[in-house]
């Protein structure tokens, strides 16, 4: 249904703002008519009118389709299934769902069940091209009232810009609500984790195990979930990684901004930003096959322990992963120093490089350093690659050569298959994702401040 009607808006939308403008110029022919307006206002405030109503209807069109053909479907159902407990109906009527659209999976239907399905295909049907004729009305009857009133007076560029304008605040307060629900659905599911684990425990214990038993009776009933080992396993393998994409992005920068020919840079940087297209999952399997094996036959051949999977091996491809980051924003940071002041250092005797240490390289230290942070956010929130290549053994440990995991890694394994949301293993999930946006947070706070700062300086 949604796209459907999605396309017969956007011809309908097409169409009036056509007949807006067309109308429009009809209307500036007349004798003496000056258009307060341009002609593309008032196609747009035609196609504005036309749009705006009807896609309020297709969302809740979207919202009450299936809401309307579940009701219908189960006003129908013989009395046998309906006086069946109430998730029992609902599982019932979801089977029917899947059967009409041909994604169920399962025994058999019954009788009752394949009943149900041809009544929810037909019910289905018939509601979408309803909706669909209400969404279209709708559109036709804003596109006939909105040409009734366009005129040679008609303020038509203020109605469209006061509409562009709520527009775009619509979309900033969407941003904003989501930000807000995703924090309170942590916060809040947090708080219910902390009530069954002490947050002395969850902040300071050095032992990481969180499953628990479905019976009291069960061995392992309570889980231990001090969360130390997974914190220092995300800054260890994050330091591995900034250790690496901290200064090869940085030297990066300063070659291609300082040293490079305009040809080698148009080249070099498109190919270095490449690397932060490849999808994660494919530096996982880099990782995991040729990295991993390769550093545990080096530490081997030199008498070292070294796990199959280790800190080692996720930072450094962790690291490659995120040069661009801090080699793209030093590069535009190291730009945007004023060229008076590599001038007067070099006119007062200072050689290039000597320039670059003493003159460029202070001066684009608070840009640098924001290019540093908000790398590090990225690496500290990265899972595919830590799965892949570091395990999900939580130790305390500083070896990098031992495996380790990460919070996003127990976030994952927290809530990966069926769950019970009433359990500490699982919004223990929610009070890791807290510790991490909290981090994430105040890591980019400060890279923008710092950025900030740099720029109000040399604008």
């Amino acid at each position: 249904m949604v796209g459907l009607a999605t396309l017969l808006l956007l011809v309908l939308t097409a169409t009036a703002h056509w007949m807006g403008r067309r109308r429009s110029l009809l209307l500036a022919d007349g004798p003496g008519a000056v258009l307060h307006s341009r002609p593309a206002y008032h196609g747009a405030y035609v196609a504005f009118w036309c749009a705006g109503p009807a896609i309020v209807v297709l969302l809740i069109a979207i919202w009450a389709e299936p809401r309307i053909v579940s009701a219908l479907v189960e006003g129908g159902l013989p009395e046998a299934i309906r006086g069946l407990p109430t998730v029992e109906v609902h599982t019932f009527l979801a089977n029917a769902a899947a059967l009409a659209s041909g994604s169920f999976v399962g025994p058999e239907p019954s009788d009752a069940l394949r009943m149900a399905a041809s009544d929810w295909a037909r019910l289905e049907g018939v509601t979408r091209a309803v909706l669909i004729s209400a969404v279209l009305a709708v559109g036709a009857a804003g596109l006939v009232w909105s040409r009734g009133q366009l005129s040679p007076e008609l303020r038509a560029r203020n109605a469209v810009e006061r509409a562009v304008e709520g527009l775009l605040a619509a979309s900033s307060v969407v941003a904003i609500l989501v930000t807000v629900g995703i924090v309170l659905s942590l916060v809040f599911e947090a708080a219910r984790f902390f009530a069954l684990v002490p947050i002395s425990e969850f902040l300071f214990d050095t032992h990481w195990s969180p499953q628990t038993a479905i019976r009291s009776d069960q061995v392992g009933s309570s889980g231990a979930f001090g969360a130390v080992p997974v914190f220092a396993g995300t800054l260890l393998i994050t330091a591995v990684a900034m250790s690496i994409a901290v200064p090869v992005g940085l030297f990066s920068a300063i070659y291609l901004s300082e040293y490079a020919s305009p040809m080698v840079r148009t080249w070099a940087k498109p190919l270095l930003e490449i690397l932060a297209g490849i999808p994660t999952v494919v530096y996982g399997f880099f990782a995991a096959l040729t990295v991993g094996p390769m550093i545990r036959g080096a530490g081997e051949s030199v008498g070292l322990d070294v796990a199959s999977e280790s800190a080692l091996a996720a930072g450094l491809i962790m690291g490659v992963m995120i040069i661009p980051f801090v080699s793209s924003l030093s590069d535009d940071v190291i730009n945007a120093v004023p060229q008076s002041l590599r001038e007067a250092s070099l006119g007062l005797g200072a050689t290039s490089s000597e320039t670059i240490r003493s003159v460029v390289l202070p001066a684009a230290l608070p840009g640098i350093a924001g290019a540093v942070l908000l790398a590090m956010s990225r690496a500290i929130g990265e899972t595919m690659i830590v799965v892949m290549a570091a395990g999900m053994a939580a130790k305390l440990t500083i070896n990098p050569l031992e495996a380790v995991t990460t919070v996003t890694v127990q976030i994952t394994a927290l809530l990966t298959g069926d769950q019970e949301f009433d359990s500490a293993k699982t919004l223990a999930a929610f009070a890791l994702g807290l510790i991490l946006f909290l981090v994430t947070l105040v890591l980019n706070v400060i890279a923008q401040v710092m950025v900030r700062r740099y720029r109000e300086q040399y604008e």
